[in-house]
């Protein structure tokens, strides 16, 4: 087997399979990417046995094959090499991969291809497409309230619940909940609810774009996602699980509403953090005649207050929130302005845009 093959199209595949392909792994063969040649079509495929990443190059010279190479030790290669230079990939009969290009010379060792471990397509039950651009918005709008390695292991993940005209994402981590939908075509699906791992999510954040309308291919079983987008092709386990009734934790009767400006708000949160606990991160927000106050203190009895005019016509109430949870919601809130609800110092408050309610974002409070 041999391949030519330009660095740059070698080394933009190479970038998107790195990312699932673990540094510690249990088989050594998951260090490495599967490389095959078959018709001038270069196939590249990187593995953790959770999540398995297939992307394409057409038109690759060479000589048809397969083979396994370290796939971190040929993406650095690659990106040490100078802009437009011509690669040469040869695989010899002792196991070595010979990497050539200009004066440069690497010899790395390789593996079976016929051990690579690959998942196994298996029937699917729903498909259906979208836009790159409202799957982005699906993720990226509730993704950074996933949990991270919570022992409730349904909570490592985004719960995907398909309806016939509408796509739910919801994320939470028990301390935070985010929660976005997208208007449809009809898909012909009563209900289905399927928890994306954590991993997965964030592997499929890469590479939908946020500005595209170029259409995505998903398909779900009850294990398995796949998603699919020209010559990338990415399939996972999902976490075989329940997910909490969301519903149930989003209080219905919040009866104060507090219309602040966004950016306003962040700025002044930030502010505040750098002064806050280092380890709880808690700010007090205070609001009362049309003034939002916000506060913190440290152990090493440092403080800082800052203010901003609101629109608010309740009586005055005082809450405490960790102000990373609060700065991550509001930076994923697409919107000029927000509504805060409140409704006591013990109660969860929930924000949205201004204008719309279909991205809910809730947080619980702290005492400080």
């Amino acid at each position: 087997m041999n391949i030519n093959i330009q660095k740059e199209t070698l080394e933009n595949p190479l970038s998107q399979i790195i990312g699932v392909v673990e540094k510690r792994q249990t088989l050594p063969i998951l260090g490495n990417v599967y490389l095959e040649l078959n018709q001038s079509t270069l196939t590249l495929v990187g593995s953790d046995l959770e999540t398995e990443i297939t992307t394409r190059v057409d038109n690759v010279n060479g000589t048809d094959g397969k083979t396994t190479v370290s796939a971190r030790k040929l993406y650095d290669i690659c990106r040490s090499l100078p802009n437009e230079s011509e690669l040469s990939l040869v695989v010899e009969q002792d196991n070595k991969m010979v990497v050539k290009a200009g004066k440069s010379r690497f010899t790395l060792q390789t593996l079976s291809a016929d051990d690579f471990p690959r998942l196994e397509e298996t029937q699917w039950k729903h498909e259906f497409t979208l836009a790159q651009k409202q799957l982005n918005s699906l993720l990226t709008r509730t993704s950074f309230s996933m949990a991270q390695q919570d022992v409730r292991y349904f909570l490592n993940g985004l719960l995907l619940e398909i309806h016939e005209d509408h796509i739910l994402s919801v994320a939470t981590d028990g301390h935070r909940l985010a929660k976005t939908q997208i208007m449809v075509e009809p898909l012909g699906i009563d209900l289905v609810q399927s928890i994306v791992p954590r991993k997965a999510v964030l592997e499929i954040g890469k590479f939908v774009d946020a500005n595209s309308d170029e259409l995505v291919n998903v398909k779900l079983n009850s294990s398995h996602i796949s998603i699919q987008s020209g010559n990338f092709l990415f399939i996972s386990k999902l976490i075989d699980g329940r997910f909490p009734d969301y519903e149930k934790v989003i209080p219905a009767n919040l009866d104060k509403h507090i219309i602040i400006n966004r950016e306003n708000l962040i700025n002044i949160l930030s502010r505040a953090a750098i002064l806050s606990n280092e380890k709880f991160r808690g700010v007090s927000l205070s609001v009362d005649n049309n003034l939002l106050q916000v506060r913190s203190h440290n152990p090493d009895q440092e403080h800082a207050k800052d203010e901003m005019e609101v629109s608010y016509s309740g009586s005055a109430i005082e809450i405490g929130f960790n102000v990373n949870y609060l700065l991550e919601a509001l930076k994923a809130c697409e919107s000029e302005e927000i509504d805060l609800g409140l409704l006591d110092p013990n109660t969860s408050c929930t924000f949205h845009a201004a204008e719309s309610d279909e991205t809910l974002y809730l947080i619980m409070p702290m005492r400080l």
